[in-house]
């Protein structure tokens, strides 16, 4: 059973401009994302897998895909790879939270973008979302 709808699914932001999924086995990190699209007026649905992420995928179209490489099911290359498959999904931005010790992100070059986990992740977000969307992203800042 999954438990991805509890730590975030907002359809109540206002304004419905960035649709963005969250993929990630560990329900911290979930959490840590999504908090941080959330308060900055995305639209967030998250997934436990990758497997999970490509039922997701069937009811909407997100603009933006964070994923993390090492997960249950269908880990994050192969979610990459199903994305970059389809011509619905082959152009959303992909980028990978991942930690540092994996080794996985450096060899994935299909991403727009590589956070690491173990490292102030609010501010690598960021820095990612300006680099994938072009917006500042100032707001709430957290620490």
């Amino acid at each position: 059973m999954s438990d991805a709808g509890a730590v975030c699914k907002s359809s109540s932001v206002p304004f419905m401009s960035t649709f963005a999924l969250v993929v990630d086995d560990s329900m911290l990190i979930r959490y840590t994302v999504c908090r941080f699209l959330e308060e900055r007026g995305f639209t967030v649905e998250s997934a436990t897998n990758g497997a999970e992420a490509l039922e997701v995928l069937m009811r909407v179209k997100p603009d933006l895909i964070f994923t993390d490489m090492q997960m249950p099911k269908m880990s994050g290359s192969e979610l990459i790879t199903a994305l970059k498959s389809k011509p619905e999904t082959a152009q959303v931005p992909i980028i990978i939270v991942a930690g540092r010790a994996s080794g996985f992100a450096e060899a994935e070059k299909r991403a727009n973008f590589i956070i690491y986990k173990d490292i102030d992740i609010e501010a690598q977000l960021g820095k990612a979302l300006e680099h994938v969307l072009g917006k500042k992203t100032r707001g709430h800042a957290g620490k």
